[in-house]
């Protein structure tokens, strides 16, 4: 379970996505999320998972890479569904036993809601798979330097948030190192009720909580011995300029903007589930 978490993580490929401007890369993640609150219909999930699909084949990503990360949220997914499918009132029962109530309307409701879970999270994760943690820096304290004049650390919120992005595979790294030890010593983590797989699992915060902060305390030490005082007088080796395909990328993401929201006007007006 833990080795199946892909968030942080980065793929190296030669691909058209890996070369995209960051910048752009994270205003279209930011459109496909949006995009996914506006579709309402299975035609138009037909068509974002389509393009989705397209995008991940020119990423040159393994797709089997890519949906291993949804072994760590089938929970979430699971326990949406079943929120949607029990507690949405419709007129087209399906199912009744006692108090608990099936209807045509929620089963359409779980459905449309994990298809949208996965295709948020898979979506997403293109971003962290196809960007280095050092353009993603970039792109974000790029983005939000228009609000430093407002007093807004637009560079220190920028490295904190690709320092959490960076750490992530390497908790996951320890934490699956610290289990083994643990269960090399005689620890049980499946056995046993719900508070006893709490329990079990304090030998193994404690040791990652003291490694986390070791961490953190080294890293901060290693800044602070290079001399690292923020966005003060500093420079780039690599300056983000947009490049012909990027304006390609552009032109094809407000297409498909387009025909996002011709889609939902047509679930309106035509009888499309």
């Amino acid at each position: 379970m833990i080795r199946d978490i892909t968030i942080g993580q980065y793929y190296p490929a030669q691909s058209p996505i890996h070369r995209m401007d960051a910048r752009l890369k994270l205003a279209i993640t930011f459109i496909f999320i949006v995009s996914l609150f506006l579709v309402n219909s299975f035609v138009g999930y037909g068509f974002v998972l389509l393009c989705m699909a397209l995008v991940i084949k020119a990423s040159k990503v393994p797709v089997k890479f890519m949906l291993r990360g949804l072994k760590s949220i089938m929970i979430i997914i699971l326990f949406t569904a079943f929120i949607n499918l029990f507690l949405t009132k419709g007129e087209h029962i399906l199912l009744e036993i006692g108090f608990v109530t099936v209807t045509m309307e929620g089963l359409l409701l779980a459905l449309k809601m994990c298809i949208r879970l996965v295709m948020l999270i898979v979506g997403s994760s293109i971003l962290t798979l196809t960007t280095t943690p050092i353009q993603l820096t970039d792109a974000i304290e790029y983005i939000l330097k228009p609000f430093k004049g407002i007093g807004v650390p637009a560079h220190e919120i920028a490295m904190m948030m690709t320092i959490a992005l960076r750490f992530i595979p390497t908790l996951l790294d320890e934490t699956d190192k610290i289990m083994k030890a643990q269960q090399a010593r005689g620890a049980d983590f499946d056995t046993g009720n719900l508070v006893q797989k709490a329990k079990a699992l304090i030998p193994i915060l404690v040791p990652l909580f003291v490694s986390a902060f070791r961490r953190a305390e080294e890293l901060a030490m290693a800044m602070e011995a290079r001399c690292y005082h923020g966005d003060e007088n500093r420079t780039r080796m690599n300056v983000m300029k947009m490049k012909p395909g990027d304006m390609r990328a552009a032109g094809i993401t407000v297409i498909y903007v387009a025909a996002i929201i011709v889609l939902r006007i047509a679930a309106k007006v035509l009888p499309l589930v």
